[in-house]
């Protein structure tokens, strides 16, 4: 019963009813969605690679994080993980996709294609602590794309790019943009 109540009550307030007594939904707006997805997966993103590979793969060293962890018997990267949860969403779900980009990729499928992707990543390089919001046209489909700044939160993010043989850019720290998150949703 409490149950029954809670969701009827739920669904009374999503709606808003007009001057003329007709329901119209509340909803949420395009950003205000990208910015909530955004904190999930930020957040997951930082408890992984602080809470596990930082602490298990360079504090503790139980076990090492590994781009070949299949092969290694190691964790998967931070990255890694990122992207994985981006196939398994995509494969589920087209209301909305996401990938972590960066002007400096180590793995070349990492780099911006569209000019919106394009101009995001500049732009949260140029306006550090602010996002990127646009609209753009992909196959006839017209998507809202935000672009959050992907930040070095831990040493373990700034010394596996550094160290990394294919890394174009070297001379990352705690604290820097090292790309950003790419949410895209149609509209």
């Amino acid at each position: 019963m409490t149950t029954k109540l809670l969701a009827i009550s739920a669904t009374a307030a999503a709606l808003m009813l007009s001057g003329c007594g007709e329901e119209k939904s509340a909803g949420i707006s395009p950003q205000q969605f990208t910015d909530a997805l955004h904190l999930v997966m930020d957040s997951d993103r930082a408890v992984y690679t602080k809470k596990v590979v930082g602490r298990l793969a360079k504090q503790e060293q139980v076990i090492k994080a590994s781009e070949h962890f299949m092969d290694d018997k190691a964790l998967p990267l931070p990255a890694q993980m990122f992207r994985f949860g981006a196939e398994t969403v995509a494969g589920k779900t087209d209301k909305f996709s996401y990938s972590l980009q960066s002007l400096w990729p180590i793995n070349s499928q990492n780099s911006p294609v569209t000019e919106a992707e394009k101009a995001g990543l500049q732009f949260i390089i140029d306006n550090p602590g602010q996002n990127y919001y646009g609209e753009e046209t992909l196959g006839g489909v017209t998507y809202f794309t935000a672009v959050y700044p992907d930040v070095a939160v831990a040493p373990v993010c700034a010394s596996c790019h550094n160290e990394h043989k294919d890394s174009p850019r070297t001379d990352f720290k705690v604290g820097d943009v090292m790309g950003g998150v790419v949410i895209r949703v149609p509209i």
